[in-house]
């Protein structure tokens, strides 16, 4: 069937729709669209047979969804209506919720149901319960409302029916008033709720140290305590706030720019700069992972027998040169554990999207930065490359793009969550790419397959990913349940006498490999094309980063991909982080397809 998808963004979830419809063999189009017009000239060009909507701000014109079934998904259960809908649920505390998608009509939300489907909201951001449950569940309920459609068993129950009518809610947009914090007084449990149903987009808008600015994200701490507003002490780049019974770690902050321009979104310290009073630095808990803490930390390590499991989860999968040294520690640290097995990653969520491109922004020499960051980077998976005594095991509980696609595809195995969608790619950026992906990339899927991925720049699937040859096992399970899933295989993979051997020929696997080409080589060829886009002011890297971390239309169209016959793809629309219909998602910051916008013809 020939369905076109028409989005404000390209973003994870529309990446995901886009790429499994094609599992499925629909002929599938996208667009962004910034209002009804592009809508309206977009459904001319394709003449589509069924419209889709995954996450939509513009309003479908009615000329359109008159002429043309057009069905909008929307992050909210049966009769929610409203352009906050996940952000109430999450400040709320609401503990289900659902997706459901309805045909489009002149009233925002009020179209017949095709279909829905129900979800569990565990105590996460709103990002990311966005790209995980919510977009699960919207999967499932866009799929039966497609094969519904495609079989002519559709029967969509309009709203007013007797049955719906008493579901009916309409809330209206969730403003910084609501938002709003008063440390005095509100507890932990209400900050969090608050900071975590602004987590990505909007934030929390707040005074702080004589500034205003948007607080990303927040996580409990479980010892520290002081006057409530007060900041506490620093960890790795967050800050810890006092609230009236306890205390928060703020990992992100976005200052108000005076100009009225978009502020970039940066890790906390460095984003109150010379405001931050002196402030003890206090250090995530010890080596390896102490039981029962209830505090944050970007970087943990702990064990289960002959497994060892390297856990990390940075904001938006955005990884600066700090980070990358901070986490090469740890994975040398965690080398030399009496271990058989090391995964790395195993939770939900992103687990890379590559160099950090907020920070390089906002850095004083940004071509320096990109480079320092890259380096970094590279040394990382290089790390993961040389490791011959024990079987190393990238998990994917969440999307992994650019260098952070490269790093899972440096281990021995890649182990993915069905939900996650892969952009093992550079070029939207304006990127040659690094990483050693000259060298991981063609041994996994060939030289073609390779260069068709780098240079078609398209979203994969986990399943496509795994006939294709970038994963290796993918785990059929929810969120939640991931981690588990891979704690129990990583086990059971140590306890295998087949892992013991292939250890043992890892040593002589890597020689053979350096005779044919040294790993040291890969890395000096990728090296010097990324530094020549680095240091050159006219590259269109530095204008796409800059309209990248502060959410504006480039100056020019990003990088045209070259697509596969089914489709063709053009970056006409602008780069923006993906998130919520008509509300927000997550701001990555890593060098990733996720979050461009485009069009896909």
């Amino acid at each position: 069937m020939r369905i076109l998808l028409v989005a404000t963004a390209f973003n994870s979830l529309t990446q995901r729709v886009f790429a499994e419809l094609g599992d499925r063999g629909h002929e599938v189009a996208a667009e962004t669209v910034p209002d009804g017009a592009a809508v309206r000239a977009a459904v001319r060009r394709h003449t589509p047979e069924l419209v889709l909507a995954p996450m939509l701000k513009a309003v479908i014109p009615p000329d359109v969804h008159r002429a043309h079934t057009c069905l909008v998904v929307h992050p909210g259960p049966v009769g929610d209506r409203g352009p906050s809908s996940l952000d109430r649920a999450v400040q709320e505390g609401a503990t289900r919720w659902g997706v459901t998608v309805l045909q489009a009509e002149e009233e925002l939300d009020a179209g017949a149901v095709w279909a829905s489907a129900s979800c569990t909201v565990p105590p996460v951001g709103k990002s990311d319960l966005y790209r995980n449950e919510i977009a699960d569940a919207a999967l499932e309920a866009l799929l039966l409302a497609v094969s519904r459609y495609a079989s002519g068993s559709g029967n969509p129950r309009r709203q007013d029916d007797p049955g719906l009518r008493a579901a009916v809610r309409s809330r209206p947009y969730l403003r910084q008033r609501e938002r709003l914090i008063d440390w005095r007084h509100d507890p932990t449990t209400t900050v969090l709720r608050k900071l975590r149903a602004a987590d990505s987009q909007p934030g929390v808008r707040d005074e702080l140290l004589g500034g205003v600015f948007h607080l990303h994200g927040g996580h409990p701490e479980d010892r520290l305590r002081g006057r409530p507003g007060d900041l506490l002490a620093t960890r790795t780049g967050a800050v810890c706030r006092a609230t009236a019974d306890g205390a928060v770690w703020l990992p992100a902050l976005r200052e108000r720019s005076p100009d009225g321009r978009r502020g970039i979104t940066l890790p906390a310290v460095q984003a109150l700069g010379d405001r931050l009073p002196p402030l003890p630095e206090d250090p995530a808990p010890a080596w390896p992972d102490q039981e029962g803490r209830r505090t944050w930390a970007d970087i943990r390590y702990a064990e289960s027998g002959a497994v060892g499991f390297l856990r990390f989860s940075f904001p938006g999968g955005a990884m600066s040169t700090g980070q990358c040294r901070r986490l090469l520690a740890a994975y040398r640290r965690a080398c030399e554990r009496p271990t058989s097995v090391l995964v790395l990653g195993g939770v939900r969520d992103f687990f890379s999207n590559g160099i950090h491109l907020g920070v390089i922004e906002a850095a004083a020499d940004p071509a320096g930065e990109s480079w320092a960051n890259i380096v970094a980077m590279d040394d990382l998976v290089e790390a993961v490359l040389t490791t011959t005594d024990r079987l190393v095991v990238a998990a994917l509980g969440g999307n992994a793009a650019a260098g952070g696609a490269m790093l899972a595809l440096a281990a021995d195995e890649v182990w993915c969550r069905r939900g996650a969608v892969l952009n093992p790619h550079y070029r939207l950026m304006g990127l040659p790419g690094s990483e050693y992906w000259t060298c991981t990339l063609p041994r996994r899927v060939g030289a073609e397959t390779a260069r068709a991925l780098t240079e078609d720049a398209l979203p994969v699937s986990a399943a496509a990913a795994r006939r294709l040859g970038l994963v290796d096992r993918l785990l059929e399970c929810g969120p939640q349940a991931f981690a588990g899933e891979v704690a129990a295989l990583a086990v059971r993979t140590a306890q295998d006498p087949g892992t013991h051997r292939r250890v043992a020929a890892k040593k002589a696997a890597l020689e053979e490999e350096q005779a044919r080409k040294p790993l040291a080589a890969h890395r000096a060829e990728e090296l010097a094309r990324m530094r020549a886009v680095f240091f050159d002011p006219g590259a269109p890297y530095h204008a796409l980063r800059a309209a990248f971390v502060r959410k504006e239309p480039p100056p020019f169209p990003p990088p045209v991909p070259r697509l596969p016959a089914r489709t063709a793809h053009s970056r006409a629309g602008r780069a923006h982080a993906g998130g919520p219909e008509r509300a927000s998602g997550a701001a990555p910051g890593g060098v990733s397809a996720a979050d461009g916008g485009g069009r896909i013809l």
